[in-house]
């Protein structure tokens, strides 16, 4: 798990919803979150790589249900051929959801995933990924969590800075954990023309 620089050509940005990176419910360093993975979808789409948002949908009474300031994205997206929105209703993003057909249609064999929570829909996301056959990187700098509270008895806190890289090593090998934001390299994916338009489509039944 050594820094690498092989462009991807696909950005996964997990859940960066209002809830989690605004006001009291924000992850630690939130603004810092924000940054990051702001630069990430630039270049991604200055360079043409695939975007592609997840916002997860929380059940009734959540800081993420449908329809409430909490589940909104907090990027604007550019919604196109080449940048989406996907909701999901679990931690992976390839649960109930089209994400596996958008990548496959648009020849991605590189995923960046960034977002939140590290230990949960960013993991979970990144893993499946792997299972896949891509090459995924998590850039250690643009994804968070919360801290692990304390549990008499378990533990004290876990502060959420080790939270996040304990569930990045998690995924094993096979994933590029330790490689900064500022790192990650964009390439356009194998796009013609009928797959941007069957990806379009499929991103939105």
């Amino acid at each position: 798990m050594t820094q690498h620089t092989q462009p991807v050509d696909a950005l996964i940005v997990v859940d960066v919803q209002s809830a989690f990176v605004v006001g009291a419910g924000a992850v630690p360093a939130a603004d810092l979150l924000v940054e990051r993975t702001t630069d990430l979808i630039a270049r991604a789409r200055r360079d043409g790589a695939l975007v592609v948002h997840l916002q997860n949908d929380g059940p009734p009474g959540a800081e993420d249900e449908p329809h409430t300031p909490g589940w909104e994205l907090h990027h604007p997206v550019l919604s196109g051929p080449r940048e989406l929105v996907i909701r999901k209703p679990r931690d992976d993003g390839f649960h109930a959801t089209p994400l596996g057909e958008v990548l496959s249609g648009a020849g991605v064999r590189a995923v960046a995933v960034c977002g939140v929570m590290s230990e949960m829909c960013v993991q979970a996301t990144a893993r499946t990924a792997l299972e896949r056959g891509y090459r995924v990187v998590v850039p250690y700098d643009a994804h968070a969590t919360q801290d692990c509270p304390a549990v008499p008895g378990v533990s004290e806190v876990v502060p959420a800075a080790t939270v996040s890289r304990v569930a990045a090593y998690a995924l094993g090998s096979d994933a590029e954990v330790t490689v900064p934001a500022v790192d990650v390299t964009f390439t356009a994916p194998g796009f013609t023309a009928t797959d941007a338009g069957r990806t379009d489509s499929v991103a939105r039944s």
